[in-house]
């Protein structure tokens, strides 16, 4: 899934701030967890917790990363999908995001896209309807991935082990 990386465009060119990895990550499951509620839907939810991943930004082996935390609701009637995603529209500003893309994404299928960042500009979630028609075996669903924005982890740290 590309896009996610719409944290920290700009201030990847600057040096990454050292963070302790466990709080950045369940600051990131905190994001997705909230982002769930806004949806407020009855379906399946993909668990997958939230994992390192070098920043493509900076030259590989420099011990700067994100976590990363994809997830996906799914099992859920198209409709209801659809005004969960007006529901993140409404929602998200309201609890201090900021959206950034309200539109199609660049896909082929030209999915409806919302990215939107974190009031303090360390989290971006991008949050994707794939709606299935009538009589599709696959179910539609609402794919999320929350990132945080690039860091280096404290000494110590648990890089790499999730």
């Amino acid at each position: 899934m590309g896009g996610c990386s719409q944290v920290s465009g700009e201030k990847d060119e600057k040096k990454a701030a050292v963070r302790d990895e466990r709080a950045v990550k369940q600051s990131v499951e905190r994001a997705s967890s909230g982002i769930l509620d806004i949806l407020a839907v009855k379906g399946k939810v993909t668990r997958s917790g939230a994992v390192a991943t070098p920043c493509s930004s900076y030259p590989e082996g420099s011990g700067v990363h994100r976590m990363r935390h994809p997830w996906s609701v799914y099992g859920v009637p198209g409709d209801d999908l659809e005004q969960a995603m007006d529901r993140l529209r409404t929602q998200l500003p309201a609890k201090g995001w900021k959206i950034v893309k309200d539109g199609p994404d660049k896909s082929r299928a030209k999915l409806p896209q919302i990215v939107a960042n974190s009031s303090d500009g360390r989290l971006s979630a991008d949050l994707r309807l794939w709606r299935e028609p009538a009589g599709s075996e696959r179910s539609s669903m609402i794919e999320a991935t929350v990132v945080s924005e690039c860091f280096r982890s404290e000494a110590g740290g648990t890089t790499g082990t999730g």
